[in-house]
């Protein structure tokens, strides 16, 4: 039997092994995200009368794919068989995680804000190879979303293992306000996947 899964981007080796023991189970995994930084970390930009500002964020999730087989246990118990990735199978699938808030002075430019209201956002984002060919797009347009939030957009295709360096371009618009934009760069590599997987199914 096969199950197609999705598993953490950045797992070591050493932390990926035990994990595979039995089915593998889904996992949204890391992301490399702009800009770089924590929770709250954001772009951001004011309007020219300096009284509403926007603030956004990409989250990148590559979404490692592979699919399990059946093997059997280790010499001594045959019959005690267990589900291990199969190196063959491993693919990426990216999702694209946006977040925003925007934020109105009430009585002094650049003072005294508040994140209130309702508000249209439209989310964009190309992943690009290096001979800058389009891999994947995807284009939301949100309506009616609070003033502070997040929203994650799935790419819809597969992108082969190994295919070089990418770059992922990203905007965030709120008509009025204005719209921001960022870059960041992804390496398509699956060694340390399937190097792990290669180690795992040796186990014995």
């Amino acid at each position: 039997m096969k199950r197609t899964c999705i598993a953490a981007l950045a797992l070591t080796a050493a932390a990926l092994a035990p994990a595979l023991g039995g089915p593998a189970t889904a996992a949204d995994g890391t992301y490399l995200q702009d800009p770089a930084g924590g929770e709250k970390a954001m772009k951001s930009q004011w309007t020219k009368d300096e009284m509403h500002k926007l603030e956004g964020q990409l989250r990148f999730y590559p979404g490692i794919r592979y699919k399990t087989v059946t093997r059997p246990g280790p010499a001594g118990a045959p019959d005690y068989q267990r589900q291990t990735a199969d190196p063959k199978s491993l693919a990426w699938q990216p999702s694209f995680d946006f977040g925003w808030a925007v934020s109105n002075s009430k009585l002094v430019k650049k003072a005294v804000t508040a994140k209130d209201g309702r508000h249209p956002i439209v989310l964009h984002a190309v992943l690009r190879s290096a001979d800058h060919a389009k891999a994947v797009e995807v284009r939301q347009e949100l309506a009616d979303r609070p003033a502070a939030g997040r929203a994650k957009v799935p790419g819809g295709k597969r992108i082969a293992c190994d295919t070089g360096e990418y770059t992922v371009e990203w905007s965030l618009t709120r008509s009025g306000y204005g719209t921001l934009t960022g870059t960041l760069s992804w390496d398509s590599s699956c060694e340390q996947y399937r190097t792990a997987f290669s180690q795992e199914n040796g186990r014995v």
